[in-house]
């Protein structure tokens, strides 16, 4: 057997002997297994081996050996299988020949098909008879693989027919227009012309072979048809087979006289696979292969037949008349656009779903009439052919129109990008040689051409782009004027209805065939056909309207109204960026922005960022977006065709110069709604008509969402004038798989049809539309209009049962709106900035940027962040500095007018909080920082009551931008302190060397001797310089003291408030303002310094030594920490002795820690000594009241003046969770004031009854403030250990009643006689020194030694010696 691949090597005898001595055992084998069909058949997978290695040459003159027995086999196989039904699942072993025999059988003579050509026309007649007989066997008759084979023998053998020798043979007249690709078939070999008597091609095209014809056509489509009918039991691949086979067939024969009488059954059979489809998507008949070989095979046979050269008598046309678009004649994309831009557009399909199954079978019936007068009335002598005249071509033309505008739409969406690409080809064959015979269907083709362009693969994309560019290659116009107005008009009519239809597939199709048509047809053709005239262009805008309006939102299913609900937790990315502080240095472990209270923080504005949800929002940031009420229709697709046909209506009217059209006057009619919104309401304000009344009117409802519409559709229009839009359609219509050499010439294309002039006029005209726009966006009617039932618009409002619908109608308009400012400054660039938009929306931005609604949240921080980067700064937080005086003047002007903006606090709040105030914002804040001042007054806090916790928000940010700025203040003045040192040092050296080396008497005796410096290398203007910098520190240290000092003195009364969220930020201010006012004393002291060394350098440059040349010291008032300390600390008492929570207690107890640490404690023993009884009577075992509070609005407590008596004694007991934790809170602050050597001599007039109370507590039966007591001790240790060891030795020894050590000398006084113990409990020494109220229970497991003394013993100053001989 392996000798068979090397026959070719041998001389021609000598392989041809070869091959006989195996062939013919093979043929004798084959006639013995007819005799007797039991015989073994095992050597015929050996035989098809060998014959699928033979050569054609060497198998050709054996063709008759080899048939003969091959097809007597077949004979029989097909015989036993008509006369027994098999049963799905019954045995075969009934049958003479088997399956196994059978298909071997088939393989066999499907290779000698595929080589060998038959001899002559009775030799093919015997063999498309056995073929056409096992191809008559039922699905229930013959296996799957028994039918397959038979059809790949009929198309191996039509295959191997090749046009004869003669050059007079009808078998030249074969079409060429729709020759079976070479792709989709075997590989053949090369095909040479046949040198026989009989032209095989002839006799099929010839009358005698038309009825054979038409039954294989029949039959190959019946078995089609049959496998489709069995649903998910029927074979896919066997019906490829039969489309594919059919395919060959017709390419054969390949003349319109032979296939016309067929058409129309051909043509309505292949339209009703292809209808089914759309239907059925699983089973043979949702086969993707069979599906593109059907829609091959159709447009192929309808090319042969129905082609303007084959039917120049039937459309009384000339050749010379005809147009043929040949591929090879196509021009570069500059001239096919510029032909374009000449065209009428089209409007081609009459429905996707308008024709139905039941067209079809009309159809179909009429094309069986059609047949059967064709038979009975027609010629005699030619019953099986039509004479196609005018008449008939019209007739067929219409029928074939109403199949096609039932199939090809739908195939457009098909999945199978197959079956698109076979419908591009298809298509373009159409269009190129049959536009004239097909003149119905011309649009409809040209329609569906139009969506294939923008297809999702790039494969179809290109194809049917290169389709659109070789249509339209000559200058002469294929489309008139009336076909254009009628495709526009009829795509934008029906554009409503596909959208708000129930399929959204074929929305998409109809959408982008309008996108496609627009762009390929140039903006001319657009402004004449939809903006020339005012009625067209409303016409156009109502349409969209009805498309992108709310009413779109119920058609979409509820999957997609579920997965458009956002999540739980927003996060702002704009946001998270400014809180890293990465703009201004700020870190997170900065003491300056530690919050112990989440009471200081912006409600609104809390988010849990994580680096998931900071991914998820990166989409986010986007421009332009789905307007949030179309995302139920669920088709982002849907959205960009519909706003990429916006895009290119405005961009139209800027690209072609010489239109007569206005971009504001197109403008206008969008913004008609937002005008007649902002006119409503302001009539609403006239009448004083409540929220409810004015919403409860018809129209006005429906007024909100057509204004949100309309703010949708100028979005669009305005960003479709942007460089981005641009890109977007090069991306679009020129897919990756176009050519490289093209590349230049899409740049080309795209910029002379729908370029953007760049002429000063044309940059105005766009301006002026968008200042036009914002002016309507940034109406105070519109930003008035309530977002939730909670707005402080409806507070006054009686009726409060305003339907959800209207807030979130408002929401949705009012999020579109903050999207178009994103959008307008994408669009102008930094001409945004220059034309004062962004100026006046900036405010606007940030002020939602807090808002209570998630989505207008969400989309003010994506809005921030793009305005951001298209005005050319790196993050938010640049933007916003350079833009403060704008944002901090529009503060200030809404502050003087609260009542009608009361969320002007949460607006800094959010603004400080998140941005922070850097160098150059702190200055502007002294103006917002008065008007704080006089709001949190007892007048300005008894007018606007609810204010006075949102102003309080807003100082505390401002003492945390302060708190920031003043700890740089120290490092910074101490770093130019020691460079002007280090200056004036070398100065000094060198004048000193230059001195020593004059001739003459340098040095002046005065007072005190100095050096002449006035030779030095230093300039005497380099020190004025110095001191100019030295005035601009010192003026910006007081700047910020100032602001400091006045947010000292507006919170620091609140600290006597008896609401819990008052005294908490009051608290976390005045720990701010002692921060930050000590470190603005250190950096005056290190200024003092440095104006030293200055004026000592100055001074020495006079000629006479005169040290007057300098202002006095004009920082009397320098020393703010001390003073503000005595102001503070009588309301700090206050605070605690109001005991307003347990929340409260614990924060101002930890700030009077941190000041007294900060301040020093020799200030505070007066203090302690007068009011520290309020603090230790916290400590005592009794129970700690809490004052009652109140619920009821009308009886507000006033705030309490420091020691000021008051008879309100309501109170609560406390739980005893909260009373430890207000003990662990004041033991942790006595162990802080008292661990630190700068703070613990504030203890030392009250440090026995500390000490004491301390003792007591360590030894009582509270477990929980064990850690605390022991911490507190320690530092006491610091202060005095000698006393702490007393006190525990005393309770210590007094329960330890054995092992007590003996002193080491005689002489000595023993442990009882040092500390005898008490007769009671009040004769502890802890409680003679803390008095009655220290005096606990003992417990014996708490005076653990080695824990207390231990933890003692690690003080600084202990007494080594005694704790030895305690433990």
């Amino acid at each position: 057997m392996e000798e068979g691949s090397n026959w070719s090597c041998f001389p021609s005898e000598e392989a041809l002997g070869i091959f006989s001595s195996r062939l013919k055992p093979f043929s004798i084998d084959l006639f013995d297994l007819v005799r007797n069909p039991k015989k073994d058949a095992s050597f015929l997978p050996e035989m098809a081996s060998f014959l699928r290695r033979a050569p054609p040459e060497a198998l050709q003159p054996y063709l008759d050996l080899t048939l003969l027995p091959l097809l007597l086999l077949l004979d029989v196989a097909v015989k036993c299988r008509s006369e027994k039904k098999v049963d799905l699942g019954a045995s075969l072993g009934a049958l003479v020949v088997s399956d196994f025999v059978a298909e071997n059988m088939l393989l066999c003579l499907e290779e000698i098909l595929k080589k060998c050509h038959l001899g002559s026309v009775d030799q093919m007649v015997v063999v498309l008879k056995k073929l056409t007989s096992g191809a008559l066997l039922s699905p229930s008759e013959a296996a799957e693989e028994f039918r397959g084979g038979i059809i790949r023998c009929l198309r191996a053998m039509l295959l191997r027919l090749h046009p004869c020798s003669a050059v007079s043979c009808t078998c030249k007249q074969v079409s060429s227009l729709a020759p079976v690709s070479t792709e989709t078939l075997q590989p053949q070999q090369t095909l040479m012309h046949y040198q026989g008597g009989e032209c095989l091609i002839a006799f099929l095209q010839s009358e005698d072979a038309s009825a054979a014809v038409g039954h294989l056509l029949s039959l190959l489509l019946q078995i089609a048809e049959v496998e489709a009918a069995r649903g998910h039991l029927g074979s896919g691949r066997l019906r490829k087979e039969a489309f594919l086979t059919l395919r060959v067939l017709v390419s054969k024969v390949g003349t319109a006289d032979a296939l016309a009488f067929f058409l129309p059954g051909i043509v309505s059979r292949f339209s009703k696979a292809l209808y089914a489809s759309k239907s059925m998507i699983t089973g043979a008949a949702g086969n993707t292969g069979s599906l593109e070989h059907a829609v091959r095979g159709l447009t192929e046979f309808i090319l042969i037949v129905l082609s303007d050269d084959a039917n120049t008598y039937g459309i009384e046309v000339s050749y010379s008349d005809g147009i043929a678009f040949s591929p090879k004649n196509r021009r570069n994309s500059q001239a096919v656009l510029d032909a374009l831009r000449q065209l009428p557009s089209s409007s081609l399909i009459h429905s996707e779903n308008a024709v139905t199954t039941s067209s079809i079978q009309s159809v179909l019936a009429s094309s069986s009439n059609g047949e059967v007068h064709d038979k009975t009335s027609g010629n005699s002598a030619r019953p099986l052919y039509v004479k196609r005249t005018k008449e008939w071509v019209e007739k067929t033309s219409t029928n074939v129109d109403k199949m096609l505008s039932a199939t090809f739409p739908h195939l457009c969406v098909h999945p199978s990008e197959k079956v698109r690409k076979g419908l591009v080809d298809g298509i373009t064959g159409l269009l190129s040689n049959c536009g004239h015979t097909l003149q119905r269907s011309k649009l409809m083709l040209l329609e569906c051409l139009c969506v294939l362009v923008v297809d999702d693969s790039d494969v179809v994309s290109v194809a049917a782009l290169q389709s659109l560019e070789s249509l339209f290659m000559l200058e002469k116009e294929v489309f008139s004027e009336d076909e254009i107005s009628e495709i526009f008009s009829r795509l934008i009519e029906r554009l409503p209805i596909v959208v708000l239809g129930s399929d959204e597939t074929i929305a998409v199709s109809h959408a982008r065939r309008l996108l496609a048509l627009m762009y390929h047809a140039g903006p001319k053709v657009v402004v004449d056909q939809l903006l020339c005239l005012h009625v067209k262009a409303i016409q156009f805008f109502d349409a969209f309207s009805l498309v992108l309006g709310h009413n779109s939102q119920y058609t979409g299913s509820v999957n997609n109204l579920i997965l458009s609900k956002p999540l739980s937790v927003g996060y702002l990315l704009s946001i998270s960026e400014l809180k890293a502080g990465s703009l201004f240095g700020y870190s997170n472990n900065d003491a300056a922005y530690r919050t112990p209270s989440g009471a200081s923080k912006i409600s609104v504005l809390q988010d849990k960022g994580s680096e998931n949800s900071a991914d998820s929002a990166n989409g986010d940031s986007e421009f332009p977006r789905m307007p949030p009420w179309f995302v139920h229709v669920g088709n982002q697709k849907l959205y960009q065709a519909l706003a990429g046909i916006l895009r290119l209506v405005s961009l139209s009217v800027m690209a072609d110069h010489r239109s007569k059209v206005s971009l504001s006057s197109v403008i206008d009619i969008p913004l008609n709604y937002i005008q007649k919104l902002i006119s409503e309401l302001r009539m609403k304000e006239y009448s004083k008509v409540g929220w409810q009344t004015w919403y409860s009117q018809n129209t006005l409802g429906q007024l909100i969402r057509q204004t949100s519409t309309g703010v949708c559709i100028l979005n669009e229009m305005i960003y479709g004038l942007s460089e981005q839009s641009a890109n977007f359609y090069k991306r679009l219509f020129r897919k990756s798989g176009s050519k490289e050499k093209d590349a230049p010439s899409e740049e080309l294309t795209f910029k002379s049809i729908w370029k953007l002039f760049q002429g000063k006029d044309v940059r105005n005209q766009i301006i002026y539309c968008v200042g036009s726009i914002l002016h309507e966006y940034l109406s105070y009617e519109v930003w008035s209009l309530p977002i939730d039932q909670d707005s402080p618009i409806l507070e006054h409002e009686r009726e409060s049962n305003l339907s959800l619908h209207f807030f979130r109608d408002v929401t949705m308009l009012h999020q579109v709106i903050i999207e178009g400012i994103a959008i307008f400054s994408i669009t102008l660039g930094r001409d945004f900035v220059s034309g004062g938009f962004m100026h006046s929306c900036l405010y606007l931005l940030l002020q939602n940027l807090i808002s209570s609604n998630h989505q207008i949240r969400t989309a003010s921080d994506a809005a921030l962040r793009v305005v951001s980067a298209a005005s050319g700064y790196s993050t938010v937080g640049h933007l916003v500095l350079a833009n403060a005086d704008y944002i901090i003047d529009s503060l200030c002007r809404q502050l003087r007018h609260l009542d009608l903006n009361p969320r002007v606090p949460d607006v800094l709040a959010a603004m400080l909080s998140y941005i922070g105030a850097a160098h150059d914002m702190l200055p502007l804040l002294e103006e917002p920082m008065r008007s704080l001042s006089l709001e949190l007054e007892v007048l300005g806090r008894h007018q606007h009551p609810n204010l006075t916790v949102p102003f309080l928000k807003a100082m505390r940010e401002i003492t945390r931008a302060s708190r920031h700025e003043a700890s740089r203040l120290p490092n910074e003045t101490m770093s130019f302190y020691e460079f002007v040192n280090l200056k004036f040092c070398r100065m000094e050296n060198r004048g000193k060397m230059d001195n020593i080396q004059s001739s003459c008497g340098d040095f002046v005796t005065s007072d005190k001797k100095c050096v002449d410096l006035s030779n030095a290398d230093i300039p005497f203007e380099e020190w004025e310089d110095l001191l100019l910098k030295l005035n601009d520190m010192k003026r910006y240290r007081r700047i910020v003291g100032s602001l400091v000092g006045s947010c000292l003195n507006a919170a620091t009364p609140l600290l006597g408030s008896m609401t819990e969220s008052a005294c908490l930020v009051a608290l976390d201010i005045i720990e701010d303002v002692v921060s930050s006012l000590a470190k603005v004393e250190e950096a005056y002291k290190h200024e003092k310094e440095a104006k030293v060394v200055i004026e000592k350098a100055i001074q020495s440059y006079s000629s006479n030594g005169d040290e007057d040349t300098m202002d006095p010291d004009d920082d009397p008032d320098e020393n703010r920490l001390l003073p503000a300390m005595n102001k503070i600390w009588p309301y700090l008492v206050l605070c605690i002795k109001n005991k307003v929570s347990v929340a409260v207690i614990r924060r101002c107890t930890d700030v009077l820690s941190r000041s007294i640490q900060i301040s020093g404690g020799d200030f505070f023993v007066r203090r302690f000594h007068n009011d520290g009884q309020v603090l230790w009577n916290l400590l005592t075992p009794s129970s700690l009241p809490l004052r009652m509070k109140h619920t009821s609005s009308q009886d507000k407590r006033p705030i309490l003046l420091p020691y000021r008596n008051t008879s309100q004694t309501s109170e609560d007991p406390m739980a005893e969770a909260s009373s430890l934790k207000i003990q662990a809170a004041v033991l942790i602050m006595i162990a802080d004031i008292s661990g630190n050597k700068r703070s613990s001599s504030a203890l030392d007039a009250v440090l026995k009854k500390i000490s004491s109370l301390v003792v007591g507590v360590a030894c009582s039966s509270v477990k929980g403030l064990q850690d605390a007591s022991v911490k507190a001790l320690t530092g006491l240790a610091n202060m005095d250990p000698d006393l702490i060891w007393l006190l525990l030795a005393d309770v210590y020894y007094t329960m330890k009643k054995r092992n007590i050590p003996q002193p080491p000398a005689s002489e000595l006084a023993s442990m009882s006689e040092l500390l005898p113990p008490p007769m009671s409990s009040k004769e502890y020494l802890y409680v003679q020194y803390g008095g009655e109220g220290a005096l606990v229970d003992i417990d014996p497991s708490s005076v653990d030694a080695n824990k207390l003394i231990g933890t003692i013993h690690r003080g600084r100053r202990v007494n080594n010696k005694r704790f030895i001989n305690l433990v």
